[in-house]
C-alpha cells in the first residue's frame, strides 16, 4: 500500500503540465552539451529508468563542469523511482545510506550514484518541514529520508549551478533557479536562505569556498554574508568529514588559493585544525606554500598525488620543532626523533582524523630525510632501495627549494639515481670515519665473554 501511495504521489508530479511547472528549458542550440558528452554508464542508467516509466535526469556537479567545459569526475542521477525500484531495475546495485538512502549502479565498469527526489521543505527555506527528519540544536540534519518532487529536490540542493538537470533524451537542461545564468556569470548562489542554509550543514561553507577556487568564480554577496558568523558550527561537524571535505580542497588542483580563502574568511585559529597546521606555521610557511602549489599542479596535469605525502609535507615542521626540543634537552637524537614521529601523529590525529594507513608513509618520508646527507660507503645505494624513496626523494627537493638544506644535496642524488653502477661508484664520497668492528663472541665454553669478565 505504501508503494502505491508513493506511486501515485510521483506519478501526479510527472503528469503536471510543464505549463505548472516554474523552470527554464534552455535547448542544445543554448548550451551545446551534446548526450555523448555524458558517461556510458549515466547514458544506460537514465534510459533504464525513463524505459520503465520514471524521470531521470543528469544532475549536480557533472551538468555544471560540462557547462564549464570540464571532464566529470563521477555523474549523479536523479530520479522520481524510489531506492528500491531502482534497485530492482538493475542487478549491479545496491542500496547506501544513512542519512539519505541512495543507490550506486555498476554500469560499463563505472558507479552512478542514483537518488530518489527529495522533500518536505519549504520553497523558501525559512522554515523547512521538518516531519520525518531530525535536527541538532544549530539546525544541522542529522537524518533526512524524506521523499518528494522534481520541484522539491531542487530546492533541497545546495548552490543554483548544482541544481540544473540534464535529460539526455531530449538534450535539455531544466533550469528552476537561473542556475545557468549564475555559470555564465561565474557566480556562485546558495539556494534559499544562506544562514539556514549553512546552519542545515556547516561543511557547505567549506564547499562554496572549494567551488569558487576550483571553478573560478565568484561567491556572491548574499551567500557570503553569515560565512565569519556561522564558522564555529563547523566545531559540531564530525572530524572524519572535516577531513573528507578539506581532502578534497586539497586535491582540487586549487589548494593554495581555497587555504588562503579560508583563513580571510577566519575558519582558522581553532575552527578547522586542518587549516592551522597549513597556515599557523611561521618556520616553514614558504615550504607549505611549495607543497600545496606542487599539488596543485600535479592534479592539474592529472599526475598523482599522494595524501601520506601531503601530510608529511603538513606536519614536518612540527615534527622538526618537536625533536629539536628533545634533544636539546639531553635526549638521543635517534630514539627523540622516533618518539616524535609517534606524537606527533597521536596528536594530530585526534584533531584531524588522519587515517592510520598513511602512517608507514608519512614515517617513511621523515625518517629518510638524514639519510639523504650520508653519500658514502653503501648507505646511498641502500636508500635507493627504499619502497618510499621517490616520496622522500621528491619531500627532499621541496626542502632545498624552500632553503631548508642545501641544494646541492638534490643535484648529486639527481645524478646519482640515474646513473649507471660503475658511474655511481664514482661519485661517492671517501668515508672519513673508521668503521665500528663488531666483537665476535668465542663459541669456546672456557673463554669467558666480556660481560663474565666484567661482572668478576
Amino acid at each position: 500500500m505504501i508503494r502505491k501511495f508513493l506511486r501515485r504521489i510521483f506519478s501526479s508530479d510527472t503528469d503536471t503540465p510543464p505549463s505548472r511547472k516554474k523552470f527554464r528549458a534552455i535547448t542544445f542550440a543554448e548550451h551545446n552539451v551534446s548526450r555523448n558528452h555524458i558517461s556510458r554508464g549515466s547514458l544506460q542508467v537514465t534510459q533504464t529508468l525513463q524505459q520503465a516509466g520514471f524521470a531521470a535526469y543528469v544532475v549536480g556537479g557533472a551538468v555544471r563542469d560540462l557547462l564549464l567545459g570540464l571532464k566529470p569526475k563521477d555523474y549523479d542521477i536523479a530520479t522520481n523511482a524510489t531506492p528500491e525500484e531502482v534497485r530492482r531495475l538493475f542487478r549491479r546495485s545496491r542500496i547506501i545510506g544513512r542519512r539519505f538512502r541512495l543507490v550506486h549502479v555498476i554500469s560499463h565498469n563505472e558507479t552512478v550514484e542514483v537518488s530518489t527526489f527529495r522533500g518536505n521543505t519549504s520553497h523558501d527555506l525559512a522554515q523547512p518541514h521538518l516531519a520525518g527528519a531530525q535536527t541538532d540544536a544549530d539546525g544541522r540534519l542529522l537524518h533526512d529520508n524524506i521523499f518528494g518532487s522534481q520541484e522539491e529536490d531542487v530546492m533541497r540542493r545546495d548552490f543554483t549551478i548544482n541544481a540544473l538537470f540534464y535529460d539526455p533524451k531530449t538534450e535539455e537542461i531544466i533550469d528552476y533557479l537561473n542556475g545557468f545564468e549564475d555559470i555564465k556569470s561565474k557566480r556562485l548562489s546558495i539556494i534559499g536562505n544562506p544562514e539556514q542554509r549553512f546552519r542545515e550543514d556547516p561543511v557547505r561553507i567549506l564547499r562554496a569556498v572549494r567551488l569558487a577556487a576550483k571553478l573560478g568564480i565568484q561567491i556572491d554577496d548574499r551567500t557570503a554574508a553569515p560565512i565569519g558568523d556561522l564558522a564555529p558550527l563547523l566545531r559540531n561537524v564530525p572530524p572524519a568529514r572535516l577531513f573528507d571535505e578539506m581532502l578534497k580542497l586539497l586535491f582540487s588542483g586549487h589548494a593554495l588559493a581555497g587555504a588562503l580563502d579560508l583563513r580571510i574568511r577566519g575558519l582558522h585559529h581553532g575552527l578547522l585544525p586542518m587549516l592551522d597546521v597549513i597556515l599557523e606555521q611561521p618556520l616553514g610557511e614558504h615550504f607549505i606554500t611549495l607543497t600545496l602549489r606542487n599539488t596543485d599542479e600535479r592534479v592539474q596535469q592529472n599526475q598523482p598525488a599522494s595524501v601520506g605525502f601531503l601530510f608529511a609535507a603538513l606536519l614536518w615542521h612540527e615534527v622538526l620543532a618537536t625533536w629539536q626540543a628533545k634533544t636539546h634537552a639531553g635526549e638521543a637524537s635517534i630514539p627523540a626523533f622516533h618518539q616524535t614521529m609517534a606524537e606527533v601523529l597521536s596528536t594530530q590525529r585526534a584533531r584531524l582524523a588522519i587515517p592510520r594507513r598513511h602512517d608507514g608513509m608519512i614515517c617513511a618520508i621523515w625518517s629518510m630525510q638524514s639519510r639523504f646527507h650520508a653519500r658514502a660507503g653503501r648507505k646511498p645505494f641502500r636508500l635507493l632501495e627504499q619502497p618510499y624513496f621517490r616520496a622522500a626523494y621528491d619531500f627532499m627537493l621541496l626542502r632545498c627549494k624552500s632553503g631548508e638544506i642545501e641544494p646541492e644535496i638534490a643535484q648529486w642524488w639527481h645524478t646519482f639515481k640515474d646513473a649507471d653502477h660503475t658511474a655511481r661508484e664514482s661519485m661517492l664520497e671517501t668515508e672519513t670515519a673508521p668503521k665500528r668492528r663488531r666483537k665476535r663472541r668465542s663459541k669456546r665454553k672456557d673463554v669467558p665473554d666480556e660481560k663474565t669478565i666484567i661482572s668478576q
